[in-house]
C-alpha cells in the first residue's frame, strides 16, 4: 500500500499560497444516478480540460478594514477595532453551535492563500485550540506541539463566531504570530466566512477573509448510505493509525509517528470480524517513524524514513499472530506489492526501488528509478499494471514507466499540471483502455480520471470531488468498483464501470467531532484501506483504529 504522504503537511501552505490563477469553473461533484450512462462503456471519451487545482483570488467575503497593514497595535483580538462588519447579515449564527470543528482557508487582499488552519472547539470544556497544518506544528519552545495552540479569546456560539490566539515567538525563525477571525456570513449550514487579520512584531502583517467549513458529515448525509455496512470497530494502542493491511485471517496496522511517539505495529487477528482481537503491539521507539505496510506470503514489509533513522523492515509472519523481525532494507515511505515485485518510495529521495521478492522474506533490489521531473517532494505513492509502474511524484505529477525489463526502466510519459500534488493512483483496463485514477492533495485536490494507454499523451477524461477542504489519501480498484478513503470524508465506494462518469454507491463517514483524540488536523479521519477480495473492507481511522465493513 502507498503511504502516509509524510511532506504533505509541511508543504501544503507552499503548494498553495502561491495560487494566483483566477478561478474556473468547479469540478463536478458526485454524479446523479439518473445521468449516469447505462450499458458497457465502449472506450470512447471526450478529452477534458485541465482546470488544474488552481484557486481563485476572490474574497471570501465582503469585509472592510478599519486598519491597513503595517498599523502599529498592542493587541489582535478585538473585531470591532479591526473589521467594519455592519454589512453583516445580524442574524447570520443565531443558530450556531458553540461547539464543533472546523478546516479554515484564509486569503490575503492580495490573494495569498493558506489552508492549513483547524478549529476545534470541544464539548468537554477542554480548551478550544487552533493547528497550524501546513507546519503540522506551533512551535513552543522550539518544541513541535501537535496538540494546536490553545485560544487567547472567542465568541462562538449563537450570535456570534470570533475568536483569537498567538503562535509563540519561534527565534530565530519568527516572530509571534496573532490570528484574529471574525465572521460574517454564513452561506451554508456548515459553513462561515469572514475577515483576518495576522499581527507580528507589534503591527498588523496582513488582512484578509476566510472561510471555515465544519468537519462532520458533509452535505446533510447520514452516517452510511449504500450498504457499506460497519461490522466492528477496534481501538489500536496507537496515537494515531495510519496503514493497513491483510494477510492470514490477520490485520496489520501501523501508527504515524506524533511528538512524543515514532511509530509501532498493531496486529489484530480478524478470524472473527465482528469481534478482531489485539494479539500483538510493537511500538518501534525513536528509530522507525513507521508509514506503510503490505504482506506477501510469509513476509510483512513496514516502511520507515531514513531520514529519522527507520528503514523498510521484514517480518516474518509464518506465525501470523507473532510477527518477528527478519531484516531491514534501505529507508522507505511507501511500498506496493506487485506479484514477485514490491515497489518502494525513499522518503525523502528521489527514487524508486524495485524488489525482487520471490523468496518473499529475502527481498532483493533489482534496481532504483529516479524519475526525470523537477521537483521538491520525490515520489510518494506507486502502483503497477501489465508491465508498467506509475509514481505518483507530488510536485512533479503523475508518472509511468516502462518496467518489463527489470534491469532497464525507461520513463514514458506522464501527467502534469500548475499547483498539482499527486498522491496516490490505481490502474486497470477497461474497454481495451488503460485507465488511470488518480489523486493529488491539498484545497481542491480531486479524483481524477485518466486514460493513459498512450502513455506519452495522457488524457483527462473524468473527475469526481468533494469538498475542496478533504482530500484523497488511498485508492483500491476491484473491478469496476474503486474504494477510497477521503480523510474527514470518510470512506467513498465509486461505480467506475464507465470511467468517464465515476459516481457514489456507497460511504461512510467515519469522522466524528467527538472521537478521542481528533485535533482538528488537515489530514485526520479514514487514511488507510485495504480491500483483499474476503467480503470485507478493512479501513485504518486516524483516530478510531480499526473498522471492517461488508463489501458492499
Amino acid at each position: 500500500m502507498s503511504r502516509w504522504p509524510w511532506m504533505l503537511l509541511a508543504l501544503l501552505p507552499l503548494a498553495l499560497s502561491g495560487c494566483t490563477q483566477q478561478s474556473s469553473t468547479p469540478n463536478p461533484g458526485p454524479s446523479d444516478p439518473d445521468d449516469v450512462e447505462t450499458g458497457p462503456w465502449d472506450g470512447s471519451a471526450q478529452t477534458l480540460p485541465e482546470r488544474t487545482d488552481a484557486i481563485g483570488q476572490t474574497a471570501y467575503s465582503d469585509c472592510h478594514y478599519k486598519l491597513p497593514p503595517n498599523t502599529q497595535v498592542t493587541a489582535c483580538d478585538d473585531p470591532s477595532l479591526f473589521f467594519d462588519r455592519s454589512s453583516c447579515p445580524s442574524d447570520a449564527f443565531n443558530s450556531l453551535d458553540s461547539t464543533g470543528t472546523y478546516q479554515i482557508v484564509t486569503r490575503t487582499v492580495s490573494g495569498l492563500t493558506y489552508a492549513s488552519f483547524g478549529l476545534r472547539i470541544p464539548s468537554d470544556g477542554t480548551p478550544s485550540t487552533l493547528f497550524d497544518g501546513g507546519r503540522d506544528v506551533a512551535f513552543l519552545g522550539g518544541i513541535p506541539q501537535k496538540e494546536g495552540t490553545p485560544l487567547t479569546q472567542q465568541q462562538v456560539g449563537a450570535g456570534s463566531f470570533s475568536f483569537s490566539m498567538t503562535f509563540p515567538w519561534n527565534p530565530p525563525r519568527d516572530f509571534a504570530r496573532s490570528y484574529l477571525f471574525a465572521g460574517c456570513t454564513r452561506p451554508e449550514p456548515d459553513r462561515i466566512n469572514g475577515c483576518f487579520a495576522l499581527c507580528s512584531n507589534g503591527g498588523i502583517r496582513s488582512v484578509g477573509t476566510f472561510t471555515a467549513v465544519r468537519t462532520h458529515w458533509g452535505r446533510g448525509e447520514a452516517e452510511s448510505g449504500g450498504g457499506l455496512t460497519l461490522v466492528s470497530e477496534t481501538a489500536a494502542p496507537l496515537p494515531q493509525s495510519g496503514e493497513v493491511t491483510v494477510a492470514k485471517n490477520h490485520a496489520y496496522v501501523v501508527g504515524l509517528p506524533t511528538n512524543n511517539y515514532s511509530g509501532g505495529l498493531a496486529v489484530f487477528d480478524v478470524s472473527d470480524r465482528a469481534h478482531p482481537v489485539l494479539v500483538k503491539s510493537l511500538p518501534f521507539g525513536n528509530a522507525t517513524p513507521t508509514y506503510a505496510v503490505a504482506a506477501r506470503g510469509d513476509a510483512l514489509y513496514v516502511g520507515g524514513f531514513g531520514r529519522y533513522g527507520g528503514g523498510f523492515l521484514v517480518y516474518d509472519i509464518s506465525n501470523p499472530a507473532d510477527p518477528q523481525p527478519v531484516g531491514v532494507q534501505s529507508s522507505v515511505g511507501s511500498l506496493f506489492v506487485d506479484g514477485d515485485r514490491l515497489y518502494t518510495t525513499g522518503g525523502q529521495g528521489a527514487d524508486v526501488q524495485v524488489y525482487d521478492i520471490s523468496t518473499p522474506l529475502a527481498p532483493v533490489l533489482l534496481q532504483r528509478v529516479t524519475p526525470l521531473v523537477e521537483g521538491t517532494t520525490g515520489p510518494l505513492g506507486v502502483s503497477a499494471w501489465q508491465g508498467r509502474l506509475y509514481v505518483n511524484h507530488g510536485v512533479g505529477g503523475f508518472l509511468a514507466f516502462d518496467v518489463s525489463n527489470p534491469t532497464s526502466f525507461r520513463q514514458l510519459g506522464g501527467y502534469n499540471f500548475v499547483n498539482q500534488y499527486s498522491n496516490a493512483s490505481v490502474v486497470g483496463t477497461f474497454a481495451g483502455r488503460t485507465i488511470a485514477f488518480e489523486a493529488g492533495q491539498g484545497l481542491n485536490a480531486h479524483l481524477r480520471v485518466l486514460d493513459v494507454t498512450d502513455p506519452n499523451q495522457m488524457r483527462l477524461i473524468g473527475e469526481h470531488t468533494l469538498r475542496s477542504e478533504f482530500s484523497i489519501n488511498h485508492l483500491v480498484l476491484k473491478g469496476t468498483r474503486l474504494y477510497t478513503t477521503w480523510f474527514q470524508e470518510g470512506v467513498r465506494v465509486l461505480d467506475v464501470s464507465i470511467p468517464t462518469q465515476p459516481h457514489e454507491v456507497a460511504f461512510f463517514n467515519t469522522y466524528r467531532e467527538t472521537d478521542t483524540g481528533r485535533k482538528g488536523r488537515t489530514l485526520e479521519g479514514a487514511s488507510g484501506i485495504h480491500v483483499p477480495g474476503d467480503g470485507y473492507v478493512y479501513v485504518a481511522d486516524t483516530h478510531r483504529g480499526l473498522l471492517i465493513f461488508n463489501e458492499p
